[in-house]
């Protein structure tokens, strides 16, 4: 029997205070423009960021980590043998991989080198918004930048079809968060416009995917990636109830994060399960 929203909302709670209690070693390899705010919002919401990418030591610290966020935000070479050499550490001991194509569909480089961390690595979760999953499935995305000019409709079939492909799970981003694997959907509709005033707030939305898949069991990792995103959702509406604009909004994102325990019940969390 599917799950009603209330109970996946409390299950969402749980998750959180989850990562909370376990404090969980979430290991980054992200783009230069958010590697402070996402590591900050990885202590806001209880685990413990690291941002490693030299060659010599990836092996020994993803052997300490519960989770590996790899992020293309701004791709170089050296940066992308790192995410390999870490991916494929992490694939070896089943440790889940949350993979952010940003800017996919933008360039060559972008699209290719995200095909390839999928070829080559076991990855667990791909978060992209509509332009980057519909490149990435092999569509035509429709990419300006990083920012996406697709819909999350248009890429929800494409989605479905790449998560059940690929065996991994994928959540499309937007004014509503689309999750699959290819059977089961869930939608997230918690958020805010500020999100998109502010750069990196999708990087920190992979983030806090990261943190909660590190502690969840591998069956429940779709639903983890939905508590997540509406966790971190709910966290930027009240960020923005107390914010003025985008300038204050990211520190206040931050303390809304850290208060999600005590500021966040589960009526407020909005999660469906579709199929």
């Amino acid at each position: 029997m599917a799950s009603t929203s209330a109970s996946l909302a409390q299950r969402a709670l749980q998750l959180d205070a989850l990562v909370r209690e376990r404090a969980p070693l979430v290991h980054h390899i992200t783009n230069h423009v958010v590697m402070n705010f996402t590591a900050n919002v990885t202590l806001a919401l209880g685990a413990q960021p690291v941002m490693a990418h030299a060659h010599q030591e990836l092996e020994e610290m993803t052997g300490f980590a519960s989770a590996l966020v790899l992020n293309i935000g701004t791709l170089e070479s050296a940066w992308i043998d790192s995410m390999l050499i870490a991916g494929k550490a992490a694939s070896r001991r089943a440790t889940p991989i949350v993979l952010d194509p940003v800017g996919a569909g933008a360039t060559r480089l972008r699209t290719e080198t995200a095909r390839r961390l999928l070829d080559e690595l076991d990855v667990t979760v791909l978060r992209g918004n509509p332009g980057e999953v519909l490149a990435v499935a092999g569509d035509a995305g429709k990419t300006r930048g990083v920012d996406s000019l697709a819909k999350t409709t248009d890429a929800i079939q494409a989605a479905r079809l790449l998560a059940a492909d690929r065996k991994m799970i994928v959540a499309v981003t937007g004014p509503i968060d689309v999750i699959t694997d290819g059977t089961v959907t869930y939608e997230v509709a918690n958020g805010h416009p500020l999100f998109g005033r502010v750069t990196g707030t999708g990087c920190a939305a992979t983030t806090a995917i990261g943190c909660f898949v590190g502690v969840a069991p591998p069956e429940d990792r779709g639903l983890a990636v939905a508590s997540a995103l509406a966790v971190y959702g709910r966290a930027g509406e009240l960020a923005a109830d107390k914010s003025s604009g985008p300038g204050t909004f990211v520190p206040a994102l931050i303390d809304a994060l850290y208060h999600v325990p005590h500021a966040v019940d589960a009526s407020s969390l909005r999660i469906a399960r579709k199929s």
